[in-house]
């Protein structure tokens, strides 16, 4: 069972226990019928909604922190656009790498602000997977939570298996795109991966 289909049990789950205690406290509870009715009506409308927007977010590309290394599938530049108010966003698919460059085999779609450098570096990226060279990048080389180049280098110098439990940035646990003069990589060409040794005969 996926991540998504756990969240989506766990949600009914707790709606029908909810349900449930409603319906207890209605039969026991000296109240007017009027707003034992009201109750009813509420919580069966919020019951739609709910499995509305539910669904509204299957595929929606998240905000949370990229993975520790990944593999560039596809990207979608969308640049600012000033008469909407839109600040732009860049849309990365990846899939996760592990120790030894493998891919996690489930891909992701995951949303980072705009910005110049970050979108050129995107469109290069594009440019060599299209070229049949696979590109890659850590989210080390995104920054912090808030995009500083402090929280960049706090990451390079951090161990990795604390790195990669401390979910980012702990005040937000979201991060930005890094700042127009920071330095990094960002997406850089993937090694092959590293096969386990032989037994020697």
């Amino acid at each position: 069972m996926s991540d998504l289909q756990t969240v989506i049990l766990t949600l009914s789950i707790a709606y029908a226990v909810i349900g449930a205690l409603l319906l207890v406290v209605l039969v026991y509870a000296r109240l007017h019928w009027s707003f034992k009715a009201v109750a009813v009506v509420v919580t069966s409308a919020f019951y739609v909604v709910s499995f509305t927007e539910m669904r509204g977010l299957l595929g929606w590309a998240s905000t949370d922190r990229l993975p520790a290394t990944f593999k560039l599938l596809k990207a979608r530049i969308v640049e600012p656009h000033s008469l909407e108010g839109d600040p732009g966003s860049i849309y990365l698919w990846v899939e996760q790498l592990d120790e030894d460059n493998r891919p996690s085999g489930i891909p992701r779609a995951f949303r980072v602000p705009y910005n110049d450098r970050l979108a050129d570096k995107t469109h290069a990226a594009e440019n060599e997977i299209a070229a049949g060279h696979p590109q890659g990048g850590r989210a080390a080389d995104f920054g912090g939570g808030d995009g500083s180049l402090i929280d960049m280098v706090r990451e390079y110098v951090t161990p990795k298996t604390i790195m990669e439990t401390s979910g980012g940035d702990s005040s937000t646990g979201e991060f930005n795109a890094p700042p127009a003069g920071a330095q990094g990589a960002v997406f850089t060409p993937i090694p092959p991966p590293r096969m386990p040794p032989k037994d020697e005969q």
